[in-house]
C-alpha cells in the first residue's frame, strides 16, 4: 500500500458466530460497516444456517447488540465451503473462534490464501499467547497479525485490547487502532503479549482474591456482593452477580489459562477453581445463561448458594451499617484509614482484597501494560470500576497504604511474600498519575497519552486522577450554567445542576448563552461535561452540584438498566419536580410561569440567528429531549437514550415537545394525509417510549435525519462543534416561523380516542391513563378546531400548557406524583 494511501475500512468479516462473533459482527453494522459473518456449513438445510440462526439470536440478546432491530438484516451469512473467496474484499478480518489454539491454527492456514493484498488479521482471543498464534500464520503475512480482544458485550463495553505480534507492523496498528476509535467508538489499550492481557489479568485475579478473603473470613457470597458493587465504585453485578453474568465456565477457563501459563507467577497457587465452582459447573450450573449458578430465581425469591451446606438458601443479606458509613466517607484516605484500622470482618476483608489488588498490580505493571494509566483504564473500561487500582491507592494516600502493603508482606497476611517493586516506595513517589503522564516502570519515567491524529477528536479524554482539566475559556458563568470557548468562535454551554435537570435558572443560563453567541460567536453548543444530557425539567430549584458520570456497567447490570429507563427518568423528574410541594404552596401560578419560560426558550434555541446544536451522551429525558428536539441539529452518540417520559407521572410534554411532533407529522405529510405519521408521534409520547440507542430515537422520531450518530464519546465535542462550523459557514439562517400549520382537529382526536377506547375497555390502561392520553390527542390534532385549520406554533404551545396544568391539578396525578417521589415506582391509577 502507498504511504500516501489512506486505509479505509469498506468491509470486514468475523470468522465464528458464537456469543462474541455475532455480537461483533452487530457492532460492525451498527457503525455501518459492511460485515460478513462466517460459520461452518450446517449439515442439514441451508449451508448459510448455522450463521442466520446465530443472527436471529441477536435479536433476542438483553441488553440488545443492534442499534436497531433492522441492522441484523445487514449481517451477510457465509461459510467457509463455499465463501472463503469473499475475504479478498474485506480490510480488516478479526477471528473469533472458541478459545482452542488447534482450532484457531487450522482456521489460519485455511483462509490465509483467500486474504485480500492489504487486509488486516486479527484474533478476537481473550488470553491467547498472539505470538503462538502468529506461527501458524504464513510468514509472508504475519505482519499483518494481530490480537484484538473486545469485551462482552461488544456494543456496550468500551475496552478494545490491541496486542501485536513481534513481526506486526507497527503502523498497521496505528491505523486498527484509528478504526476502533473513531468507527467503533471503542477504547484502546496496547497490550503485551501475556496471558489475559491486562483487564482479564487483573480483574479476574481480583475476582480470585474476593473469592479467597471471603472463605478467610465467613462471609456468605450475598454479602460479598452487598461489598464489592456501588459501594466501592464498582458495576452492581459486584463479584459473584458477574461471574454469573459472564459464565461460571467461561470464568473458570480464564483461571484456567493463568494456571497453564503463569507458573512463576507468586500468585500461581491461588489461580485455581474452587472446589464448590467445580461442583456448579460440573451440574451444568453455568451462571444466567442456564438460569442457575452462584445465584437462582425460584418463584419470587433470588437464593445463593451457600457453600457450607452446598445448598441454597434465600439472598439478601447486606453490607453490615457500620461498613456502609466508613465507605459513605468522600475522603478517600480518611476511608481507607477506618478500613485498615477496623477489626470488623468486613472492614478486614474490603481492606484485604484492595491490598492484594494495589500488590499485584504494583508487582505485575512492568511485565503486562506499557505504564500506570494503561492498566486503569482498561480495568475502567473493561469492568467498570469507577477508578483504577492505581487511581484507587493514589486517592488514598499512596505512601501510607504502600507502608500498610508492607507490613502485611512482613507479617505474612498477604496472598504472597513477593515484596513490592522498589520503585513504588521512591521517597518523592506520590503517586503513579500526574498532568505529565503516567508512570512506566521500564521507561522509569511518566508517559504522555497517545499522540495518535486520532486521538486529536477527543478534546476531553477520559481523564484518571492526577490529570488536569480546563474546560476552555469562560464567557459567562453562574449558579446554573457555564457559558465558554475553546479558543475559536464557538460558544459552548454546559449545566450545573445535578443530572443537568433545567430549572428557571438553566433556562436563564440558556437564554444568556444565545444572546451571547448572537452577540460574538459564529455558533451555540449545548454540551455538558459528564452523562447525562439532561433529565428534563426541574420545578424547583436545586443546588448546583455538576454533572454525574454514567460509569459503564457489566452486562448483566446494563439491561435492568435501560429496562427501567424510562422508569427512572420519570422518577428523576419527579424528585425535581416536587409538584406536591408546589401545589401546597399553592403556586400552581408559577408552575405555570415556568412552563412558558420552558416553551419561550424551546423556541429560541430554534430560532436563534446562529445555529444550535445539542450534544447529546446518556440520558435526554422530558425537557432534556425537548432542547434536543429544538436545537437546529443535535449530534447523539450512539449509547444515548432518548424520550419524552412525563406521561409516568400523569403529565404531558409541555415544553413544545407535542408541538414539534405536530409540526412534523405535516411536514412529513407534504400535503396529504398526516394521521400516520401523527399516530407513530402519539404513541412514541402516550406510552412514553424511550430510544434504546441513538438510532432508535431516530426511528422512533425524537432525532432527524439530519441529525448526526456518532460512536465514541469523547469526539462528540469535537463533531458537535465542526457540525456548528458547517452550519454556520453555509451562511446560516433560521427557519422561518411556520404561520399556517394544517391541523388534523378533533375528528382525528376522536379517533385516536376510540383507539384508546378499547384499551381502556379491555383493562390495559387506567381511567387516568385515558384521560392523559386523550389530552395527549387534544393538543397534537391542534385542539377542538376542524381538520385542515390554519394555525402557528404558539397555538400548539398554549394547548401543550393549559393540558399540563389541568392534569397537573388532578388529585390522581398528584398522587403518581407523590408515589413516584415516596417509592420510585410508578403508581396506575
Amino acid at each position: 500500500m502507498p504511504a500516501s494511501q489512506p486505509f479505509i475500512v469498506r468491509k470486514a468479516a468475523v470468522l465464528g458466530a458464537g456469543v462474541m462473533g455475532a455480537q461483533i459482527a452487530a457492532h460492525l453494522v451498527n457503525a455501518n460497516v459492511e460485515a460478513l459473518l462466517f460459520e461452518l456449513p450446517a449439515k442439514e438445510g441451508d449451508p448459510n444456517g448455522n450463521v442466520l440462526k446465530a443472527v436471529e439470536n441477536l435479536r433476542k440478546l438483553e441488553p440488545s447488540p443492534l442499534a436497531v432491530a433492522r441492522k441484523a438484516a445487514l449481517i451477510r451469512p457465509a461459510n467457509y465451503d463455499q465463501h472463503l473467496e469473499l475475504l479478498r474484499e474485506c480490510d480488516v478480518v478479526i477471528e473469533a473462534i472458541s478459545e482452542r489454539m488447534d482450532w484457531k491454527s487450522d482456521l489460519y492456514r485455511k483462509v490465509a490464501p483467500y486474504l485480500g493484498e492489504h487486509a488486516i488479521f486479527a484474533s478476537n482471543t481473550s488470553g491467547l499467547s498472539i505470538n503462538t498464534l502468529a506461527q501458524a500464520f504464513p510468514e509472508n503475512l504475519r505482519h499483518r497479525f494481530c490480537g484484538v480482544h473486545f469485551f462482552n458485550p461488544p456494543r456496550y463495553m468500551h475496552l478494545v485490547e490491541l496486542i501485536a505480534c513481534d513481526r506486526t507492523d507497527a503502523s498497521l496498528m496505528d491505523d486498527l487502532e484509528k478504526f476502533l476509535v473513531t468507527t467503533l467508538g471503542k477504547g484502546v489499550i496496547r497490550a503485551k503479549d501475556t496471558p489475559n492481557f491486562i483487564a482479564n489479568r487483573v480483574g479476574v485475579f481480583s475476582m480470585l482474591a474476593t473469592i479467597h478473603h471471603a472463605q478467610q473470613f465467613g462471609l456468605g457470597f450475598d454479602v460479598v456482593d452487598a461489598l464489592t458493587g456501588p459501594l466501592i465504585g464498582r458495576p452492581k453485578s459486584a463479584t459473584f452477580r458477574t461471574a454469573d453474568v459472564v459464565g461460571l465456565d467461561t470464568f473458570a477457563h480464564v483461571v484456567k489459562t493463568m494456571a497453564d501459563t503463569l507458573p512463576d507467577d507468586p500468585w500461581h497457587k491461588y489461580y485455581a477453581t474452587p472446589d464448590w465452582l467445580k461442583k456448579l459447573i460440573d451440574a451444568g450450573a453455568l451462571g444466567q445463561k442456564t438460569k442457575r449458578g452462584v445465584y437462582q430465581k425460584v418463584g419470587k425469591d433470588i437464593q445463593v448458594l451457600d457453600v457450607a451446606s452446598g445448598g441454597y438458601r434465600v439472598s439478601g443479606a447486606k453490607a453490615d451499617d457500620a461498613i456502609i458509613e466508613i465507605l459513605k466517607n468522600k475522603n478517600p484516605a480518611e476511608k481507607f484509614a477506618q478500613l485498615h484500622a477496623s477489626t470488623h470482618p468486613q472492614a478486614q476483608f474490603l481492606w484485604s482484597i484492595f491490598r492484594d489488588s494495589f500488590h499485584y498490580c504494583a508487582v505485575h505493571l512492568a511485565t503486562i501494560a506499557n505504564n500506570a494509566r494503561d492498566l486503569d483504564l482498561a480495568i475502567r473500561w473493561g469492568f467498570g470500576w469507577n477508578q483504577g487500582p492505581f487511581e484507587i491507592w493514589q486517592a488514598a494516600g499512596w505512601r501510607e497504604v504502600a507502608q500498610w502493603v508492607a507490613d502485611d508482606i512482613k507479617a505474612g497476611k498477604t496472598m504472597t511474600a513477593a515484596p513490592l517493586p522498589a520503585w513504588v516506595t521512591e521517597p518523592q513517589r506520590v503517586g503513579v498519575h500526574t498532568p505529565q503522564g503516567s508512570y512506566s516502570p521500564v521507561t522509569q519515567s511518566n508517559v504522555a497519552r497517545s499522540t495518535l491524529p486520532v486521538y486529536k477528536r477527543q478534546l476531553f479524554p477520559d481523564r484518571l486522577l492526577g490529570e488536569s482539566v480546563q474546560y476552555g475559556q469562560t464567557i459567562f458563568e453562574t449558579d446554573a450554567v457555564r457559558c465558554w470557548h475553546t479558543g475559536d468562535d464557538i460558544a459552548i454551554v454546559s449545566f450545573k445542576s445535578r443530572m443537568h435537570a433545567i430549572g428557571d435558572d438553566v433556562l436563564d443560563g440558556v437564554l444568556q448563552a444565545i444572546d451571547e453567541a448572537e452577540r460574538n460567536y459564529a455558533a451555540l453548543v449545548v454540551w455538558q461535561t459528564e452523562p447525562p444530557f439532561s433529565v428534563g425539567a426541574n420545578l424547583k430549584k436545586t443546588p448546583a452540584g455538576g454533572g454525574e458520570r454514567s460509569k459503564p456497567s457489566a452486562a448483566g447490570a446494563l439491561f435492568k438498566k435501560f429496562k427501567r429507563a424510562a422508569e427512572s427518568a420519570v422518577l428523576k423528574a419527579a424528585r425535581t419536580l416536587n409538584v406536591a410541594d408546589q401545589l401546597m404552596a399553592g403556586k400552581l401560578a408559577e408552575v405555570e410561569h415556568l412552563v412558558e419560560q420552558f416553551q419561550f426558550t424551546s423556541q429560541q434555541l430554534k430560532y436563534s440567528m446562529v445555529p444550535t446544536v445539542a450534544a447529546v451522551d446518556g440520558f435526554a429525558f422530558g425537557g432534556g429531549c425537548e432542547f434536543v428536539m429544538h436545537c437546529d441539529r443535535a449530534v447523539a452518540t450512539l449509547e444515548s437514550y432518548i424520550g419524552l417520559v412525563e406521561v409516568g407521572v400523569g403529565l404531558l410534554p409541555a415544553g413544545g415537545g407535542c408541538k414539534e411532533f405536530a409540526l412534523r407529522a405535516a411536514q412529513e405529510a407534504k400535503g396529504g394525509d398526516a394521521f400516520p405519521f401523527l399516530r407513530r408521534y402519539f404513541e412514541a409520547v402516550a406510552m412514553a417510549q424511550v430510544g434504546r440507542s441513538a438510532e432508535h430515537a431516530r426511528e422512533i422520531g425524537y432525532l432527524r435525519p439530519s441529525d448526526r450518530v456518532v460512536m465514541h464519546r469523547f469526539e462528540l465535542l469535537a463533531i458537535a462543534k465542526a457540525e456548528a462550523r458547517m452550519l454556520a459557514e453555509a451562511g446560516y439562517r433560521p427557519p422561518l416561523k411556520p404561520r399556517d400549520i394544517p391541523v388534523l382537529g378533533r375528528s382525528a382526536a376522536a379517533t385516536i380516542k376510540a383507539y384508546i377506547a378499547n384499551m381502556h375497555a379491555g383493562k390495559f390502561i387506567s381511567d387516568h391513563d385515558y384521560l392523559i392520553a386523550g389530552k395527549i390527542a387534544d393538543v397534537m390534532c391542534g385542539g377542538d378546531v376542524e381538520a385542515g385549520s390554519l394555525v402557528d406554533e404558539q397555538w400548539f404551545l398554549d394547548l401543550e400548557r393549559k393540558n399540563f396544568m389541568e392534569l397537573l391539578a388532578t388529585e390522581k396525578t398528584q398522587a403518581r406524583i407523590e408515589q413516584m417521589l415516596k417509592t420510585g415506582k410508578p403508581l396506575r391509577n
